[in-house]
């Protein structure tokens, strides 16, 4: 039986990804930090306890055990995937790392997207960091053959991960009548790819020799604006969306925190080639169109615990509306 060892199995993405695999035949070992989480260990899987941020327990919990690949989810910065070239050179087939459809450049300077459009990201440090990790890492592959495999997602959701900021926020304030705040003028193409169809082609490059020493990304082939993606939310709702336009610095000022994800990322019109993926795993295509997906992420909050305002982006929202609106 094949081996599977995912660092951060309980995630949007990583979740799935296991479900998928354990589906596939393979033998799927997690390493979590042991924090609870929405998404239940699937029937199966075996866990440990390992924290990415501390190299020295991922070691300690994989010793003894002996894996074919290697999927890290939570290398976010460039010293932890070091320590697990480290860790797993010369004792797996292959490591996955998942790095960032956010690293391309940006603006981007051509449309579609490929794995060949050059990384370069100045306004968010995540995205460096991921271009930092994939450098490491081709630099061992050149060096010494270390069997990486860089796969790029780009905004993946489920039912649990709202696409718009603030959670259940923008939600509760459609039911309530409130305007939501959407970047820009909302005109910037955006691609939301559900992890269930991300999943079912990210497995399929497990253990795939073709696979490495390669980058992919994995997408959706639906092209949404942000205003579509609001107005999808507010027809699944039965309400009338009432949107107020704002440049994303102004956001960015109001809401620091989701600066980077804004400047750096969703204030960019984007969409993918897919033929990589699609030569690598025949037949495959993201068949959720986001209409079904939204209507799974509202089914997810209508549980009313789960139905939680986040009051400093609610606030801010509130500020934002009464001074551009």
């Amino acid at each position: 039986m094949r081996r599977l060892l995912i660092i951060g199995g309980n995630g949007i993405i990583s979740w799935w990804v296991a479900k998928r695999a354990l589906e596939q035949g393979w033998q799927v070992t997690n390493i979590n930090r042991g924090v609870s989480h929405e998404r239940p260990v699937a029937d199966g899987v075996v866990e440990l306890r390992g924290d990415a941020d501390a190299p020295g327990s991922i070691r300690r919990a994989v010793a003894g055990r002996e894996f074919d690949v290697v999927v890290n989810f939570r290398a976010y910065r460039p010293e932890q995937v070091a320590a697990d070239i480290e860790t797993f050179a010369g004792t797996i087939s292959q490591y996955v790392f998942l790095s960032s459809a956010s690293a391309y450049q940006k603006p981007v300077a051509a449309l579609p997207i490929t794995e060949s459009t050059p990384l370069r990201n100045p306004f968010w440090q995540y995205s460096r960091d991921k271009i930092a990790g994939e450098d490491l890492l081709t630099a061992a592959y050149r060096e010494t053959g270390f069997p990486f495999t860089t796969v790029r997602p780009s905004h993946t959701y489920d039912g649990g991960n709202m696409p718009l900021i603030g959670g259940w926020t923008p939600l509760n304030r459609m039911l309530a009548g409130k305007p939501v705040v959407v970047h820009g003028d909302g005109t910037t193409w955006w691609t939301l790819t559900h992890s269930r169809d991300f999943a079912e082609a990210f497995v399929e490059l497990l253990g795939n020799p073709h696979a490495i020493g390669s980058a992919i990304h994995i997408t959706s082939d639906e092209h949404l604006t942000w205003n579509e993606i609001v107005r999808t939310f507010a027809r699944l709702l039965n309400v009338e969306a009432q949107v107020v336009h704002v440049a994303s610095e102004s956001i960015a000022r109001e809401l620091p925190e989701f600066g980077g994800r804004l400047l750096g990322d969703y204030s960019h019109s984007v969409w993918f080639d897919n033929a990589k993926i699609r030569r690598l795993v025949p037949g495959w295509v993201a068949r959720t169109r986001f209409a079904e997906g939204a209507q799974e992420v509202i089914d997810w909050y209508f549980t009313p615990e789960r139905r939680k305002v986040d009051e400093k982006v609610d606030s801010a929202y509130d500020r934002l509306v009464a001074r551009f609106g």
